[in-house]
């Protein structure tokens, strides 16, 4: 199993591994242009998902990422799903059944089973920016002053300045990032088996965190996320997302 082959004809494109129990809708397709059907192999108490790619067609495209991710969710919200990592490839499906499914059967299974019944789900929620500076200003009487002082001072007069000024904003942000996460954890672990806190991907993030749940309570996730919405209005909008395949808390199966 590789990331990519190189060669002639079509390989065979790798989104997870899955109970064998598992169909797929004839309809749903994968990664690539024209994407192909997504089909189950299956050998033994596992299968993989798997659709055909021409072995030529370079992968990266940000729609063969939403692609890939979107048959792994899908599969998530009905059955445990160990998902592959990105781009990959192997030369054939009897490659697949062979050097993965076969020859990994009983951790593959083991793996599965220690998630049946859980799916991923993600909060995400940042903070309104205007309302944040104001606050961080508001608790941090030398970082007002600061920002005071520079006022109308030209750029190039006061770099050094207008940079402890962002040290100090950034200093601040991290601790009430901290502080809020540490909140929403704590009053999640009656619905959650594990947690794990994502790096922000923006300067205002307040909470990015992955949650393994049971799907049974996805409705109580879902009224959380509405409630916290309420409590933090016109402060941090939280989104939940889920359920998903369990890319923070399982490993991605090696051949």
């Amino acid at each position: 199993m590789s990331d990519r082959d190189t060669g002639q004809g079509s390989v065979c494109y790798v989104y997870g591994v899955v109970p064998a129990d598992v169909d797929i809708d004839e309809e749903v397709r994968g990664v690539a242009a024209p994407p192909a059907r997504v089909q189950v192999i299956r050998r033994g108490r596992v299968a993989g998902l798997v659709s055909e790619i021409d072995r030529d067609r370079p992968l990266g495209r940000p729609d063969d990422l939403v692609a890939h991710k979107q048959v792994l969710d899908m599969v998530a919200a009905v059955a445990p799903v160990l998902p592959m990592r990105f781009g990959a490839v192997a030369p054939s499906a009897e490659v697949v059944a062979d050097e993965l499914l076969d020859a990994h059967q009983d951790e593959l299974a083991a793996d599965l089973d220690d998630i049946e019944g859980y799916a991923e789900y993600v909060l995400h929620g940042r903070y309104d920016s205007e309302a944040l500076l104001a606050a961080v200003l508001q608790e941090n009487p030398a970082a007002a002053r600061l920002r005071d002082a520079l006022h109308g001072v030209p750029e190039e007069q006061s770099r050094d300045a207008r940079i402890r000024l962002g040290e100090f904003i950034g200093q601040a942000v991290e601790a009430k990032r901290k502080a809020d996460t540490e909140t929403v954890m704590r009053e999640l672990q009656p619905l959650a088996r594990e947690m794990s806190v994502r790096d922000p991907t923006h300067e205002d993030d307040a909470i990015y965190l992955a949650v393994l749940a049971e799907t049974g309570r996805s409705g109580d996730l879902e009224q959380y996320a509405e409630d916290l919405a309420h409590r933090w209005d016109g402060w941090i909008t939280p989104q939940l997302l889920g359920p998903m395949a369990a890319y923070d808390f399982v490993a991605a199966p090696e051949a």
